[in-house]
């Protein structure tokens, strides 16, 4: 009898023993995430946006100079209503800046912005870097809880790490998990890349929201993920470091955008082969086989033949290497390079300064390009090498460039049907256009030929 009562008291006592969970265990309490997430959450908003893009209508012969200067045909396009969501993090609360990505807010002519609280407001562009994939949006709002920044050069692989955003639309949610990896680039992304890889879940809508360290402090801003696609996170997320971030938005906020300078000297991955050759014990590096004449590279007597192995304390394995670390200097910083100079290890600082255009009156080569301005544009792409080309960089309103038709960062490919990737170029063309130039430009990414008589 006494056992059965002890039994069933047992049985009576037992479930609600076992559903309460110990507030501390050895006097400790347990580890948790929610006095942090209390803090930080609230500075992490939605975004939602409307945009238009414009694609152009093809049509049966409407690239034929011939065909449409005989039906006197108008460029046709097609405007689409496009909307997004993502995410964004309010950095100033006292100016209501909020630092999200470019291409959350692509093209967005709307942008409504959800606090936690519930509260809708709606926001202006200060500026965007499509190369950086960062955007400054501001707001008007009293209350604002902004986060205090980290310094993500002091991150390490291991380092616990928590993503806040707005996935697939649900609203706030957050994710955990470690930092994977650091300068992460190469994969095709942005145009200047240097990522922080971590496993934490990162979906479609998280992008522009916060990666934050467990101390509720920004180390980035969550922007991409790998080969998830439709189906979400396969743990190979991607942020931009907040100190890459930041001094993004000091820039855009000052100016609306980025000026970034050049070095001015271009070249090529350092293999075993040559590293051989070059008497140098390295298997990577960016070797320089062009100087630009009066280039920053030149007067810091860079020469080609020196391979770059490192600059300002880091690594410099290839030539998209360069890319990113001069794309993420200012105009007036130095780079202390680390080189081999026959065989010789050295260190050379070279000061990054502006990219200078020669510009060009479109009056020189027709007088139906009056009121545009012509530049002369040299680029080093890291796949297709030395670019050079012509671009239309203004066109007065009313002029007759713009009766004809140009818009500014319009290329000109060729004129008379002959390649004009210069001045000189274009200049030697105009003379042969007797009765008439036909100049074959590319806009937004299509090709168009406008007839000057």
């Amino acid at each position: 009898m006494v056992k059965r009562l002890c039994v069933i008291l047992l049985l009576v006592l037992s479930p609600p023993l076992m559903a309460a969970l110990p507030v501390a265990v050895d006097g400790q309490p347990l580890p948790s995430l929610a006095p942090m997430l209390e803090r930080a959450t609230p500075a992490v908003v939605n975004i939602a946006t409307r945009g238009k893009t414009r694609r152009p209508i093809d049509l049966p012969l409407q690239n034929d100079p011939l065909f449409r200067r005989f039906f006197n045909l108008p460029d046709l396009e097609r405007v689409q209503e496009t909307s997004s969501l993502g995410s964004g993090v309010i950095v100033d609360a006292k100016n209501g800046l909020i630092l999200t990505n470019f291409h959350v807010v692509e093209n967005a002519y709307e942008i409504k912005v959800t606090l936690t609280d519930g509260r809708e407001m709606q926001a202006e562009i200060i500026g965007r870097d499509p190369d950086t994939d960062i955007a400054v949006i501001h707001v008007s709002g009293e209350n604002l809880v902004a986060l205090p920044f980290a310094d993500s050069s002091r991150l390490r692989v291991g380092d616990f790490v928590v993503a806040i955003g707005n996935p697939f639309g649900l609203g706030q949610t957050v994710t955990s998990g470690i930092v994977s990896a650091l300068g992460r680039s190469g994969l095709g992304i942005e145009s200047i890349e240097d990522f922080i890889q971590t496993d934490a879940s990162i979906n479609l809508g998280n992008s522009g929201g916060a990666l934050v360290n467990l101390r509720g402090e920004l180390v980035g801003i969550n922007t991409a993920i790998l080969g998830g696609g439709n189906q979400g996170s396969i743990g190979i997320g991607f942020a931009i470091p907040i100190n890459l971030a930041r001094d993004v938005m000091s820039q855009l906020i000052d100016h609306g955008e980025v000026r970034r300078g050049r070095l001015g000297a271009q070249g090529q991955d350092l293999t075993e082969q040559l590293a051989q050759a070059f008497g140098i014990n390295r298997s990577q590096g960016f070797i320089v086989t062009r100087i630009e004449s009066g280039s920053p590279a030149s007067r810091a007597g860079l020469e080609v033949g020196d391979v770059i192995v490192g600059a300002n304390g880091r690594p410099i394995r290839s030539a998209r290497d360069m890319h990113n670390l001069v794309g993420l200097q200012r105009m007036g910083q130095t780079i202390d390079l680390q080189l081999y100079r026959e065989s010789k290890e050295i260190s050379l600082p070279v000061v990054i300064q502006p990219i200078e255009i020669r510009e060009m009156s479109g009056e020189k080569i027709h007088p139906r390009l009056a009121g545009a301005t012509l530049g002369e544009i040299h680029e080093q792409h890291l796949q297709r090498g030395r670019i050079d080309y012509l671009q239309i960089m203004k066109v007065e309103p009313g002029s007759k460039a713009a009766e004809a038709g140009f818009l500014p960062g319009d290329i000109i490919y060729s004129i008379n049907k002959q390649l004009a990737r210069s001045f000189d170029e274009a200049l030697a063309l105009r003379a042969d256009g007797k009765r008439g130039v036909i100049m074959n430009i590319q806009r937004d990414n299509r090709e168009l030929y406008i007839l000057l008589k």
